[in-house]
């Protein structure tokens, strides 16, 4: 049959999201949601939200929700764009930055979608490989590996490592680079440090966000990024016209407004996450020191696969990504407490006799 698509559409394989499964008794720990209810405020707005405001078209531009999130940052509103979930922002990265002359630059092992849209762009791609021997840190030369890059993505903290970077790299490569680098900060929160002082030093900084994480509003979808406007300005020319519904952009602002709920969520999974990551490495487990609402961990034997699968079979759904460098590691989401003892409870009698 005659092929309809453009060759670069395909030769894609397409971005894989995390698994939905549906299984009964479920401990879901794969796909870096938040295991603690959205704000009250969320509840509230949604209880008493006047249904019949969604006839009317939903604001183009987002314009209270940009002010709210402007003045938490110290910000313009022209200097704040929204989306629908921090994919949304990446591909609006794309559409604008990258092109078959104006490459790509992105860690190497990282967000899995970042290749996906280059190549929707017909965009080349550098992947600047970080070294798991020293716990996935970057290399030094890597301004010179993303020389030719228009568009340079840094995930910090990163995905699926949980790592983060030193901040003071960071500012040296957003003062050298000859392009836009992106931080994608979508575990910025459950870290100790941020890029977002970077987006109003350098005007070539764009730093993004997700509502998915830390506001626990993963259904939601609801992204945004902030950097000079003139950046911004351009990233509004490709915006889809209503990429934000009414209702999300009002659910998004009373869960915003509730900095302490989210703050205070945001510290019982960094609790939980050290003392997983403690009773992880009793067990012999080699665990990445971890800035993120999950832990990259690979079991005594080095088979993160098999690992995947025994829990698996105790309806605990963790991610697994093969390859030679990440196949030896499993991704766990740090849950309830409760949560996390079932995971043990199934990992123990696995590896604790060792």
């Amino acid at each position: 049959m005659k092929s309809y698509f453009r060759p670069e559409i395909d030769a894609m394989s397409g971005y894989v999201p995390g698994e939905q499964p549906k299984m009964a008794d479920l401990v879901k720990l794969n796909t870096n949601e938040n295991p603690y209810p959205p704000s009250p405020k969320v509840r509230e707005v949604l209880t008493n939200f006047p249904y019949e405001r969604l006839r009317r078209y939903p604001d183009p531009m987002a314009d209270a929700l940009r002010d709210d999130i402007a003045a938490e940052f110290g910000v313009k509103r022209e200097n704040v764009i929204a989306g629908n979930g921090s994919d949304d922002i990446l591909t609006m990265a794309f559409r604008c930055f990258t092109a078959p002359d104006r490459p790509l630059a992105c860690l190497n092992p990282t967000y899995s979608l970042y290749p996906e849209l280059a190549k929707m762009q017909g965009a080349p791609v550098i992947r600047i490989d970080l070294d798991p021997a020293a716990g996935f840190t970057m290399p030094e030369n890597l301004l010179e590996q993303a020389e030719k890059a228009n568009l340079l993505i840094i995930t910090r903290p990163n995905a699926p490592t949980g790592n983060s970077f030193p901040f003071e790299f960071m500012r040296e490569i957003c003062r050298n680079f000859d392009g836009v680098v992106l931080f994608d900060e979508a575990y910025a929160d459950f870290a100790d440090d941020n890029c977002m002082e970077l987006a109003k030093e350098f005007d070539n900084v764009l730093v993004s966000r997700t509502f998915s994480k830390s506001y626990s509003l993963a259904g939601l979808r609801l992204g945004f990024a902030v950097g000079n406007a003139a950046l911004i300005h351009g990233m509004f020319k490709v915006k889809d016209s209503y990429n934000l519904d009414m209702l999300t952009q009002e659910l998004a602002r009373a869960a915003f407004a509730d900095q302490r709920y989210m703050k205070e969520n945001a510290a019982r999974i960094r609790a939980t996450r050290g003392e997983l990551a403690e009773a992880l490495r009793s067990l012999g487990f080699d665990v990445v020191p971890s800035q993120t609402n999950f832990l990259f961990a690979a079991p005594p034997d080095g088979d993160g696969q098999r690992c995947f699968l025994k829990l698996r079979e105790a309806a605990v759904i963790v991610r697994y990504f093969s390859g030679p460098v990440t196949g030896r590691y499993v991704r766990i989401t740090i849950g309830t407490p409760e949560e996390t003892a079932r995971l043990l409870a199934v990992l123990t009698p696995l590896y604790g006799n060792r």
